[in-house]
């Protein structure tokens, strides 16, 4: 039997979320926190993002140096980050008060035992065959993430004709991306009736960029045997045509990356697909934590990073004796909302003692609709009593943006009663 090494506080997952948290907890004097990461470098997805729009308005970075400066200041806060080393399973049998994980790296298997966990898995997103696009298995078939990473991480070729299929800002940015690499782009492909991105860069890509938007139109089926040919597409009104290209790139349709989740039996939410979390981003299983696009795919890399610090103070809290909450008052949506998070309440956190350090009132939740809609104002209702109104600031939601929901009725939640209801209208 494997012998298990102790830890204060182990991170799974060296993207932002991670790495923030790894640097704050390290900082605070948490003991030994190791951070576990597959990859072979620490930053997650910033790292094969070459393009700028991360870091501050009045430090803006490119995705690299973003993802340096995360794991620069997470080693310098003393935090041990491990690369190369996959977490395979939870142990079952695990020591009272610890969550065991059982890992693979460069040395071989080993068992850790944590008294805290932070998963920080991130998110993905699906490929084709998950997608059900029939066809042949032809080379040329990309993900956002497997074209950045061949492009900018190792180099490579990728074609010289590629469709994109999305119309979301990932995939405007996957067309730099393509365009970086010396290729064509011969159209964005979106089912839906407009670009889910701002109109002026949806009008920039078209005008200044030549980039064909194709809306209304689905990818049906991929050409070609050995190498992609082309894509055969359907139109809303039932005509089909087939667009010559070598290389086919899927955005956008991004899943949490749950499974480690899933295999420790946390409890996920039907909303957001990722763990069910508290407001200090607890999960239902005691001592593990979640943070970042683990629990809302997908957000920027300064949402996760913020969610990363809250996930680590709330560690801080665990270690220190804080009671565990669980299970909580669920908070669900109903359509045309998509998802909110966090969705579970901590009834003996809905009043927090104001006189405690630590007792900083809970951020905003965040929430998703499934499409356009003016004028939105959402609702809050637990066992048919209004407990919130609130108009939003924006003219017309769209589905591409976050929307925030404030935190003012939670002293109004009945501790006894049943879940959470959040509607628009």
């Amino acid at each position: 039997m494997t012998a298990v090494r102790q830890v204060d506080v182990l991170v799974v997952g060296a993207g932002p979320a991670g790495l923030a948290a790894a640097a704050r907890l390290a900082t605070a004097g948490a003991g030994r926190v190791e951070v576990l990461e597959r990859e072979t470098r620490p930053g997650g997805v910033p790292r094969h993002c070459a393009h700028g729009g991360f870091g501050t308005w009045t430090r803006p970075l490119t995705g690299p140096s973003y993802a340096h400066l995360l794991a620069a200041a997470a080693e310098r806060a003393g935090a041990v980050v491990r690369t190369r080393t996959t977490v395979l399973d939870w142990e079952v049998a695990a020591t009272c008060g610890t969550n065991v994980l059982l890992t693979v790296g460069p040395e071989g298997p080993e068992a850790l035992a944590a008294r805290a966990v932070v998963l920080a898995t991130g998110a993905r997103e699906r490929p084709r065959v998950a997608r059900l696009v029939p066809g042949t298995r032809p080379a040329g078939v990309y993900t956002t993430g497997e074209l950045q990473q061949a492009v900018h991480l190792f180099g490579q070729r990728i074609g010289t004709r590629v469709v994109v299929v999305g119309a979301r800002d990932v995939s405007y940015a996957a067309a730099r991306t393509v365009r970086t690499a010396g290729a064509e782009v011969v159209a964005l492909v979106t089912e839906h009736p407009r670009a889910r991105t701002s109109p002026a860069r949806a009008r920039s890509a078209r005008l200044v960029q030549g980039v064909p938007l194709l809306t209304d139109t689905t990818v049906t089926e991929l050409l070609g045997h050995g190498r992609l040919s082309g894509v055969r597409v359907r139109h809303r009104d039932g005509r089909t045509t087939v667009l010559p290209c070598d290389t086919v790139v899927f955005t956008g349709d991004f899943v949490p990356d749950h499974e480690l989740a899933r295999r420790g039996a946390l409890d996920l939410d039907p909303g957001t697909r990722g763990p069910a979390v508290h407001t200090a981003l607890h999960t239902s299983r005691p001592g593990v934590f979640a943070a970042g696009n683990l629990l809302h795919a997908v957000e920027p890399a300064g949402t996760a990073a913020r969610e990363g610090a809250r996930a680590a103070a709330a560690v801080l809290r665990h270690l220190a004796g804080a009671p565990w909450p669980h299970p909580g008052i669920p908070v669900t949506v109903e359509s045309p909302l998509r998802w909110i998070t966090p969705n579970r309440l901590t009834p003996n956190l809905l009043t927090p003692d104001r006189s405690h350090p630590a007792a900083a009132p809970p951020p905003p939740h965040l929430l998703r609709i499934e499409a356009p809609l003016p004028r939105l104002v959402l609702y809050v209702h637990q066992d048919g009593r209004l407990l919130h109104r609130a108009r939003l600031g924006v003219r017309t939601a769209q589905p591409h943006r976050t929307l925030t929901l404030g935190v003012s009725w939670h002293g109004r939640v009945d501790p006894e009663g049943g879940e959470v209801r959040v509607s628009a209208g």
